[in-house]
């Protein structure tokens, strides 16, 4: 003879229950998956123009300005930060961010400047293209020196081996590509 406890229920097998909880949960996620858009999170609006006149444009490191509110990063290019040290032919340090968002800044100065956006980077920030009077942004900046070809920018590679080989911008002082890749 089998001896029941009083406060516990006796079991009662119930497969179709968790079945059923299954197959709802399953179509749910695929509800989802087919109502909402693809490009939901970690895109922009592709081919998206942005304009903003030159006293609506602030520049916010040496990749990445606002337009009338709007932050937009230049695509294909990377900067150092802001306080990022640096040495002149001398070995004094300077702040090659700043220096870098300096450049950027004598390249918009006061000019419209406008932006085809390509989509957003990992932190949300709009990705384009810009010109300001004439002058194409991104490639002008690694052109010059002050900012490195980002990753899958192979159009930039050859401007930057340029800026390289003339020794401008933070190429100026450095010995060898990998000094200035170590900094940022």
């Amino acid at each position: 003879m089998r001896v029941r406890r009083i406060f516990t229920p006796a079991y009662h097998p119930r497969p179709w229950g968790r079945l059923l909880a299954g197959a709802l949960a399953a179509g749910a996620v695929v509800g989802l998956a087919v109502a909402l858009p693809s490009d939901l999170f970690g895109s922009g609006p592709r081919g998206q123009d942005l304009r903003a006149a030159g006293a609506a444009v602030r520049i916010i490191d040496g990749e990445t300005l606002a337009l009338d509110g709007q932050v937009m990063r230049l695509a294909g290019v990377r900067a150092p930060g802001r306080g990022q040290i640096c040495h002149d032919a001398a070995g004094r340090g300077y702040d090659c961010g700043a220096a870098a968002a300096a450049a950027l800044a004598r390249l918009v100065n006061g000019r419209d400047v406008e932006c085809r956006v390509q989509g957003r980077d990992a932190q949300g920030r709009l990705l384009g293209q810009c010109r300001a009077g004439g002058a194409e942004l991104n490639g002008s900046l690694v052109a010059d020196g002050w900012v490195l070809a980002g990753a899958g920018a192979s159009a930039m590679l050859s401007l930057e081996a340029m800026a390289r080989d003339g020794r401008r911008g933070l190429w100026a002082t450095a010995s060898d590509v990998d000094q200035v890749r170590r900094g940022f």
